[in-house]
């Protein structure tokens, strides 16, 4: 009698266990980490009730305690001001590097690495700076743009500790495009870039900081430009502004008057200008002639006098026009910077000052 087949039974052997074991150990992480973002989900809903902060950009916070970082609303970087400022900054850049060969498409992507910020501040300012040609690693291009950072805040006379300052390393690094802009529209005002930004530009930035375990959110707005007079030092017109508008034929008498009253005095110690366009430019007879008019010697160690760099002619101006100060003069409508890049409705202003407190002196 034939026996009933038995039917086959299936031993799971190690192999099979270990492949089971793995499918159930990646289900068992799946929902653990499904867990995970849930929560991250229902803080980021208590935490951000700025409904400017779409979900997605809530998803790109990910900060450590006490960190903070920013970012430009979607609508704000739409704006059309906004992107004609970029325009203009961009055009700006690239004519004073044209002999670089560098083309500039984007701030956020060319300009945060310090690469050619440095090459920038290098031909504004007239000088060299001492940082590596090129640098591949993220901590040699901080140390870098920090280089780059600290001699553009030298040369912009801000205090080397200012926590209102508008860019960092560290936020120029991360490519914070209102950062970027700050910086751009500080450097184009200090050394009177030939061109106009749009006004009022204005950015609403929402700034994400995590506190106590928790993401915590405001909204700041962040003022780009105001208006160009204002951002050019601009004031009231005065006496000046209409000799160079209505009185041009009168400008050369205006200038032989004030050459015949500087040289009366820096003859004295063998000085003389022929040309008040040019020769006020770097500040060293401005110094002498503060010397000469109120009886004093100026420490040579106090001035540049023989200044080769922007930053050292500027430096001889602003402390020219401090002994003015000091000596009862008033504070001067002129910047420095403005001399130096020979405004010379600027520096008419400013001798024309001297002229009218020390004319009768001999």
């Amino acid at each position: 009698m034939a026996t009933s087949p038995k039917t086959p039974t299936f031993k799971k052997d190690k192999k099979d266990e270990s492949f089971f074991d793995k499918i159930s150990g990646t289900l068992a992480r799946k929902k653990h980490k499904a867990k995970e973002v849930n929560e991250l989900q229902e803080e980021g809903k208590h935490a951000i009730d700025d409904p400017s902060l779409s979900p997605d950009l809530a998803g790109t916070f990910v900060l450590d305690e006490g960190e903070e970082r920013s970012m430009i609303e979607p609508a704000s970087r739409d704006d059309p001001k906004f992107k004609e400022l970029q325009k203009v900054l961009i055009e700006w850049i690239n004519d004073t590097l044209v002999e670089n060969r560098i083309i500039v498409k984007d701030i956020e992507e060319d300009l945060f690495d310090g690469q050619i910020l440095g090459k920038l501040i290098e031909k504004l300012a007239d000088i060299k700076l001492e940082v590596a040609e090129v640098t591949q690693s993220e901590q040699g291009q901080k140390q870098k743009l920090k280089t780059v950072l600290d001699t553009t805040n030298r040369l912009l006379n801000l205090p080397r500790w200012n926590h209102q300052q508008k860019w960092s390393m560290e936020s120029i690094h991360s490519k914070n495009i209102v950062a970027i802009i700050h910086l751009l529209v500080a450097l184009a005002q200090h050394f009177r870039a030939p061109i106009r930004f749009p006004e009022h530009v204005s950015v609403n930035v929402v700034v994400v900081q995590r506190r106590d375990g928790q993401l915590a959110t405001r909204k700041v707005v962040e003022e780009l430009t105001t208006t160009n007079d204002m951002m050019q030092g601009k004031f009231e017109r005065d006496a000046f502004d209409t000799l160079f508008d209505h009185a041009p034929d009168k400008l050369n008498v205006v200038k032989r008057s004030l050459i015949t009253f500087v040289n009366k005095h820096l003859n004295k110690i063998n000085l003389e200008v022929t040309d008040l366009d040019t020769q006020f430019a770097d500040g060293v007879y401005l110094v002498l002639l503060m010397g000469l008019l109120e009886g004093y010697f100026v420490p040579l160690y106090s001035f540049h006098l023989t200044p080769d760099s922007f930053d050292q002619k500027v430096h001889n101006v602003q402390f020219s026009l401090e002994l003015m100060q000091d000596g009862g003069l008033p504070k001067p409508k002129a910047r420095p910077e403005d001399i130096v890049n020979l405004d010379l409705k600027a520096t008419l202003r400013v001798l024309y000052n001297l002229f009218t407190k020390y004319k009768h002196l001999n």
